[in-house]
């Protein structure tokens, strides 16, 4: 079976246009088994009235609305929670995502991906949103690994195994494909027609450049130290304190030559703060490991793809350590 989940945001004009496509492609493909999953991230026009029409019309068709507006990370969640296929899909509502291209996502999976992400080369969108966008994706896969040309494309394909181990939350949905690829999941890319926009307007303005790159940031820690957050916070803290020592050896030097000036006192101050920052980081480093030792199971450490076991041997289950 395969699913679609589509996160809405004030879309009435696209959406019976928009399953008109999806339902095209499953008959020229043959997809029998199929199910639509519009998810209503609390739209105030009347988009909610016509996903109703549309549940009434099409037996595939399944909704869900929010009390209000929560963002893209908690519709594709709770579409993600509700979708019952083992593959994935998904895309925007607003028609600039062509549906025409799921039969090339769905022939990428087969070579053997996880995740296949769209690329949006030629964009109908102003050049102040193009031109950060590529900017922050070319920082993602430096950063993260994945190497992709386009992170934030929502147009995106999933193998069911994929949406149970990465979890997403607040604006992390853009980095899906990094956080699948540093669990190992296989992740690949396709060009795909970005349409120009026919109806309303773009949901983002100029902060999400901002937000993302915070968001990046969670991300590498996510993907490089969650296992292991004293390495850069006892890092981090290591080289305070080691230039916090230097610098009080310094001032004590000078000292005893004779030479204690106005900028001495306030190499001293500087110094001083180095050596307690560090020495807090440092400690706030080894309470982190402590936490993480404590309360990660050992089974959250690592991505299983198959699993063998004969009759008679004891569970998996009974490997995870018990207190």
């Amino acid at each position: 079976m395969i699913s679609v989940v589509v996160p809405v945001h004030n879309e009435q004009e696209s959406l019976a246009t928009l399953l008109t496509e999806l339902d095209a492609v499953a008959v020229d493909r043959g997809i029998a088994e199929i199910e639509f999953i519009f998810v209503d991230d609390g739209s105030t026009d009347g988009s909610w009235n016509v996903i109703q029409d549309l549940v009434e019309r099409d037996s595939r068709v399944r909704a869900i609305r929010f009390r209000r507006n929560f963002g893209k990370a908690a519709a594709l969640t709770a579409g993600f929670q509700t979708a019952r296929g083992e593959i994935i899909f998904t895309l925007d509502g607003d028609l600039q995502d062509d549906p025409m291209e799921i039969p090339r996502f769905l022939d990428r999976l087969e070579e053997g991906f996880d995740l296949v992400s769209g690329w949006k080369r030629t964009r109908h969108d102003p050049w102040h949103k193009v031109f950060p966008s590529r900017v922050f994706n070319a920082m993602v896969s430096s950063l993260t690994g994945c190497r992709l040309h386009d992170h934030n494309c929502g147009f995106k394909a999933y193998r069911r195994e994929v949406i149970q181990e990465v979890r997403i939350y607040g604006e992390l949905h853009r980095f899906v494909p990094a956080l699948a690829y540093a669990r190992g999941f296989r992740v690949s890319e396709i060009e795909v027609h970005h349409r120009p926009r026919r109806f309303g307007s773009s949901k983002y303005g100029v902060t999400r450049f901002l937000k993302g790159l915070l968001d990046l940031i969670s991300v590498r820690f996510l993907t490089g130290y969650s296992q292991r957050p004293g390495h850069i916070l006892g890092g981090a803290g290591l080289g305070l304190t080691t230039l916090g020592v230097f610098g009080l050896l310094g001032f004590a030097l000078r000292c005893l030559g004779g030479e204690l000036a106005m900028g001495a006192i306030a190499f001293l101050i500087l110094s001083c703060l180095m050596l307690v920052l560090g020495i807090q980081l440092f400690s706030v480093g080894l309470l982190a490991e402590l936490v993480t030792s404590y309360l990660l199971r050992p089974r959250e450490t690592f991505s299983v793809a198959e699993r063998l076991e004969s009759s008679g041997l004891f569970p998996v289950e009974n490997l995870e350590t018990t207190e």
